[in-house]
């Protein structure tokens, strides 16, 4: 029996990019061939070809490919934002068709991005079974498509996608059984959508990025891994908002004095407010700060300009919690790290994420104030860092999340329950390709 060859396609950006080559990963650990293929539009510098050459370096054993989009493939720039991403992807599909058409050796399935549901166009015009991944809970699969509303752009959007998403012959989700059983139980019944058969939703995760192990000296490291290093065993708060977390300097500054009022050490990723991040990428600490704040904290935060390395942060031991925009990727390193959160959604279904992690899984907690656009005040950070720090509420917490971790670590260990649904999809792959008369 040959190797079986999987094609994954991700959407745009770097938080779908990463999950997809973790999925990418996955597969590869199993035995099976992988081609990443990536549309590199012009205007999107998140997967970019710097950024693709950087994880094939990584990842030696996946195979990339960028497919440049089309010359026609110019959205409306005035369109909202996940328009314009499924328009360019849309609009891709004759690249992708050709892309598959040249591969030496037949595509066994096409894994799609949840945002590439065009492209089953694709995988029907080559009688290719298409599978979706993902990368968000399967809480926020269960409640969705959201009510009508005719009057919300992004509503529509979202309803065209998971109306064409049921077209799919199933849906891996990044996620482990224990961890989701309302909603897993509500996707199995079929009442999520019941007025037409649902595809199958096999839960294989966690999926998450197990930092880079290869630097062991100062020099290999990034600093604040050095930095961290020097701290004593869960006494850091780590606040990082994902790829395009930003705040207005208003925020900044609140942020800065309730992290100093809290006392407690810290390691922060600063971005340049939203407004500058064209003219200044680089934020000019002294200025967005509050006057002195540096200063006066040297000895116990630091402030990480653009980027961390966020997996390698969230496993060190010094790192007692992580206030996070609870973008599923970070909430699933953070799971597997037994690390607590403090909740501060920024956008896309990350509010959503949130009433999970907090209300259902219970998991972290939530700052107030964010709500609409709102103010977290200094008082509010600073309560809630001590509220998991130094409270039997947040003892509680860090109990639940070992627990968690524990089950999310049986879950992919050998008979475990994501292991069980990797073999399901196989083997139902296997019997779809059968009864479509396809060899492998």
């Amino acid at each position: 029996m040959k190797r079986k060859t999987f094609v994954l396609f991700p959407s745009l950006g770097v938080g779908h990019l990463n999950p997809m080559v973790e999925l990418a990963k996955h597969l590869r650990r199993h035995g099976l061939g992988v081609v990443v293929a990536v549309i590199d539009p012009r205007d999107d510098d998140a997967t970019s070809g710097d950024a693709v050459a950087r994880l094939a370096a990584a990842n030696p054993s996946v195979t990339f490919r960028i497919l440049p989009a089309p010359a026609t493939a110019s959205p409306d720039p005035g369109a909202h934002r996940v328009r314009r991403s499924l328009d360019t992807l849309r609009l891709a599909n004759p690249v992708l068709l050709e892309f598959l058409r040249s591969l030496p050796a037949a595509v066994d399935a096409l894994l799609l991005d949840m945002f590439c549901v065009d492209a089953l166009d694709v995988a029907a015009e080559l009688a290719i079974p298409a599978y979706f991944f993902f990368p968000s809970p399967a809480s926020a699969l269960a409640v969705f498509p959201p009510p009508p509303d005719k009057e919300s752009e992004t509503t529509k959007i979202r309803l065209y996608q998971f109306k064409r998403m049921m077209e799919g012959k199933g849906v891996l989700v990044n996620s482990f059984d224990w961890l989701e059983p309302k909603a897993l139980k509500a996707l199995a019944a079929g009442v999520c959508v019941p007025d037409k058969p649902n595809p199958r939703v096999y839960c294989i995760g966690p999926l998450v990025d197990a930092g880079n192990k290869v630097g062991i000296s100062g020099a290999e490291r990034h600093p604040c891994l050095v930095w961290l290093d020097a701290q004593p065993r869960r006494s850091v708060v780590f606040l990082c908002f994902g790829s395009q977390g930003a705040f207005p300097a208003a925020q900044l500054k609140e942020i800065a004095r309730g992290l100093e009022s809290s006392g407690h050490r810290f390691l922060w990723v600063v971005r340049s407010p939203p407004e500058e991040q064209t003219t200044s990428p680089e934020p000019d600490l002294e200025r967005l700060l509050p006057a002195g704040f540096l200063e006066r904290t040297k000895d116990t935060g630091m402030v990480v300009k653009n980027w961390a390395p966020q997996a390698e942060v969230v496993q060190h031991e010094a790192v007692g919690v992580f206030v996070t925009h609870c973008g599923w990727n970070s909430t699933l390193e953070a799971i597997m790290s037994a690390l607590p959160m403090i909740c501060w959604p920024l956008y896309a279904e990350q509010a959503m994420n949130k009433v999970i992690m907090v209300e259902e899984m219970r998991i972290a907690v939530s700052l107030d104030g964010y709500e609409e656009g709102g103010l977290v005040k200094a008082e509010e950070v600073e309560a809630k860092v001590r509220l998991v720090m130094e409270t039997e509420e947040g003892r509680k917490l860090r109990e639940k999340l070992v627990e968690t971790r524990d089950m999310a670590l049986d879950a992919v260990k050998e008979g475990g329950s994501s292991e069980v649904a990797f073999d399901e999809f196989m083997r139902d792959l296997e019997k779809s390709s059968l009864e479509n008369g396809v060899c492998s």
